[in-house]
């Protein structure tokens, strides 16, 4: 499925709370509607946020993107940001601009905000798609993704740049951000609380989030309704066409299911 990259101005959603204002596009439709987490360092412009939003034009269901602080055309700095600040962002964009139960759908990082999401709203979560979900990946990136000499520079500086094949520039990882996901974990007590129909997208091919992280997800879910692909040749963006192939068939089943029920 090819789609369009260019998008027009976002509308902006101003949080009095703090200031900060989250940039987003929707689409009105039906419910249950469909909402995109981005992941980490990533932006609502991307090529599967934008598949689903001309797939949900096409059913006439309604949907919804946005950045999260610190991204895209939000407000704020990256570095400044933590998971518990994205995963409100995330509860506070669904709050004020959705009505009905939600399909969220989170990529990557956006996995971590999309069952946090879940947890704090389950009346208005009504389902779950995980691209490559990397719930609680802070703790394994800093026990072991990085030497004791970066651990050291990331307690003294209190930033360390990692250097990424995604971009030209190297990725801050906060040792805020390191202190915060300690608070945000989701798989540490299983069973997770969270009972909505679950779908796991994985390809075996990912250098980043291994494919066993999903079957682990899927075995401490409390939900019943759980169904974990893996895709053998399949690498971390899930991005090929035929990859968002699967993504929007996977969410129209959901969807459907959702409807009959």
């Amino acid at each position: 499925m090819t789609v369009e990259t260019a998008s027009p101005p976002p509308q902006i959603l101003a949080r009095e709370s703090d200031g900060a204002t989250i940039a987003y596009h929707k689409t009105e439709g039906k419910t249950p509607g469909v909402v995109f987490c981005t992941g980490f360092m990533s932006d609502m412009d991307g090529g599967k946020a934008l598949a689903l939003e001309a797939y949900c034009k096409d059913r006439g269901q309604s949907f919804l993107r946005f950045d999260y602080t610190g991204h895209g055309q939000s407000s704020g700095d990256f570095e400044d940001g933590t998971i518990g600040q994205w995963s409100d962002d995330a509860v506070y964009a669904i709050d004020q601009l959705t009505e009905g139960p939600q399909v969220v759908v989170g990529s990557s990082m956006g996995g971590w905000v999309m069952m946090r999401t879940a947890l704090a709203r389950p009346e208005k979560v009504g389902g779950l798609v995980g691209i490559a979900p990397a719930p609680d990946f802070t703790v394994g990136f800093y026990e072991t993704e990085i030497t004791e000499a970066q651990r050291t520079e990331l307690h003294e500086k209190g930033v360390l740049y990692i250097e990424s094949e995604y971009g030209p520039d190297p990725t801050p990882f906060t040792l805020k951000l390191i202190e915060d996901g300690k608070n945000q974990l989701v798989l540490n007590s299983p069973p997770v609380p969270i009972t909505c129909p679950v779908r796991l997208l994985h390809g075996m091919g990912d250098p980043d989030v291994p494919w066993r992280l999903s079957l682990e997800i899927a075995e401490k879910l409390a939900a019943e309704d759980v169904v974990t692909t893996l895709i053998k040749d399949g690498d971390h963006r899930l991005s090929r066409d035929q990859d968002i192939d699967r993504l929007l068939k996977t969410v129209g089943e959901l969807l459907d299911q959702l409807e009959g029920d």
